[in-house]
C-alpha cells in the first residue's frame, strides 16, 4: 500500500501533519525532477545599476547574500539542502535605491532582475527583499522531509542578506519572520540610516553584529574532527541565543575529553554542562544516519518546536532556526572553525532522550563544528 502524497506546496499540505511525518523514521521516495533552478520572471532581464551617492548599494548587497557563483547555481552565500537552493526573492524598491520604485524578480544565477510592476501605496525608502519557495526543488530530494528544510533555508537566505548589508557599512536591517504568512516566508526591509535611527535601540534578535558575510562553503565531514575552544563555543552559543529572540533553546554536544552536552552560560562565558556521556552517535543516527556527525568537534543544537506547535509557531521556529544557525555559523569561521548545517533529524526529540516529556522539545537544527584537524578518533553510531 502507498503512503501518502509527497508535499507539494505551502498551500496544498496541513503543515503541521507535515512537520510530524517529516520527523518519523519514514524515508522519502526516489528522486523526482527538481525543475528549474530559477523561477521564470516575466519580461526582460536587468542588471542593477551602480548606486549613486546617498543609494543603497543594491548590487553589492545581492550579490554578497543571494548571487549563485557557479553557473549550476548550487554554491551561493546561503546553504541550501542538498544544494537545491528553493528560496526566491522579489525586491521592492522605493526611494534611495539604484532602481526605480517598483517590484522586481530576482535571478541569482544571472544577477538580474526583472522588474513586475509599480511598488505597493506607501512602500517606504529603500528596499524590501522578500523571499518564498519553489517546493519542488527540495522535494526532489527530500519529498515528505522537504517541508522544514524550505523553512530552514529561508532563515538562512535571510540571515545572508542581513550579513550583507552589515558589510555594506552603515545599513540599518530589519527582518520579519513572524510565520504568519505563508507567502512571503520571511523579509527584511534595509535603509541607510538617518538622524532619528542613531539613538534607536537594535531590534531584539534583529540585525547581527557587523562583520560581513563569510566565504560560503560547507566543510567536508572530514574536516569537522577536532573540539573547538571553550571561547570560541561559547560565543557560537551566544550568537545564536541572541539571534533566536527566545523561540528556541539552544546545546552543544561536545566529545572526550568529557563529553556531554552543554548550555550557553548566562554571561557569555564557557559553556556549562548539564548532561554526561556521548550524544553524538545518536544524533547521528537522528540526523538522517549522517555517521560523520559521531566524530564532528561539537554540535550546535537548536530545539523546541513541541509536537502540538500550530502552523505560525511552526514557521516562525524553524526560520528563526535557520536564521541563528547562519550568524552562528559566522562567529564560527570568525573563530577559525570549519562548519556544516545539519538540517533534516528524524525521531531527535532530544527532551524525552533525557527524561523528559515527549514531544516538547525537538531538535530543530544544528551546525557541525570542528578546528579543522584530524583527531584519529573514530566511532561507529
Amino acid at each position: 500500500m502507498s503512503g501518502p502524497p509527497p508535499l507539494q506546496g505551502p498551500d496544498e499540505a496541513d503543515l503541521v501533519a507535515a512537520l510530524a511525518r517529516a520527523r518519523s523514521a519514514e524515508p522519502p521516495g526516489p528522486d523526482t525532477a527538481a525543475g528549474p533552478a530559477v523561477r521564470a520572471w516575466p519580461g526582460p532581464a536587468y542588471p542593477v545599476p551602480e548606486a549613486g551617492p546617498g543609494e543603497l548599494d543594491l548590487r553589492a548587497l545581492l550579490r554578497h547574500s543571494l548571487a549563485a557563483t557557479d553557473r549550476t547555481g548550487r554554491l551561493r552565500p546561503a546553504p541550501s539542502a542538498g544544494a537545491l537552493h528553493p528560496v526566491d526573492a522579489e525586491l521592492v524598491t522605493g526611494g534611495g535605491c539604484p532602481l526605480p520604485p517598483g517590484r522586481y524578480g530576482y535571478d541569482p544565477l544571472r544577477d538580474r532582475v526583472h522588474h513586475l510592476g509599480p511598488p505597493p501605496d506607501g512602500a517606504p525608502p529603500g528596499v524590501t527583499v522578500e523571499l518564498s519557495v519553489t517546493p519542488r526543488r527540495t522535494v526532489s530530494h527530500y519529498g515528505h522531509r522537504a517541508w522544514p528544510l524550505l523553512l530552514l533555508d529561508t532563515g538562512h537566505a535571510l540571515a545572508a542578506v542581513c550579513l550583507a548589508a552589515g558589510a555594506l557599512g552603515p545599513c540599518r536591517a530589519v527582518p520579519r519572520m513572524d510565520g504568519r504568512a505563508a507567502g512571503p516566508l520571511a523579509a527584511v526591509h534595509l535603509t541607510l540610516p538617518g538622524p532619528a535611527d542613531r539613538d534607536r535601540p537594535p531590534e531584539p534578535g534583529g540585525s547581527p553584529e557587523p562583520g560581513g558575510p563569510p566565504a560560503r562553503r560547507s566543510a567536508p565531514p572530514e574536516a569537522l574532527r577536532g573540539a573547538p575552544p571553550p571561547e570560541a563555543l561559547g560565543a557560537v552559543l551566544a550568537t545564536a541565543v541572541r539571534a533566536s529572540a527566545g523561540e528556541l533553546g539552544w546545546s552543544a554536544a561536545v566529545g572526550e575529553p568529557r563529553p556531554g552536552l552543554v548550555r550557553p552560560h548566562p554571561d557569555g562565558r564557557s559553556p556549562r554542562r548539564y548532561a554526561t556521556g556521548d550524544a553524538r552517535p545518536t544524533l547521528a543516527v537522528w540526523a538522517a544516519g549522517q555517521a560523520w556527525l559521531a566524530d564532528a568537534g561539537a554540535v550546535l543544537l537548536a530545539h523546541g518546536c513541541p509536537s502540538d506547535a500550530d502552523a505560525a509557531r511552526i514557521r516562525r521556529t524553524h526560520l528563526r532556526a535557520g536564521y541563528a544557525v547562519h550568524l552562528a555559523d559566522a562567529t564560527a569561521r570568525r573563530h577559525g572553525l570549519a562548519t556544516r548545517p545539519v538540517g533534516s533529524w528524524q525521531r531527535a526529540d532530544l527532551g524525552a532522550a533525557l527524561g523528559g516529556p515527549p514531544g516538547r522539545d525537538w531538535i530543530v537544527h544544528a551546525l557541525a563544528l570542528g578546528t579543522g584537524r584530524h583527531t584519529g578518533e573514530r566511532r561507529t553510531p
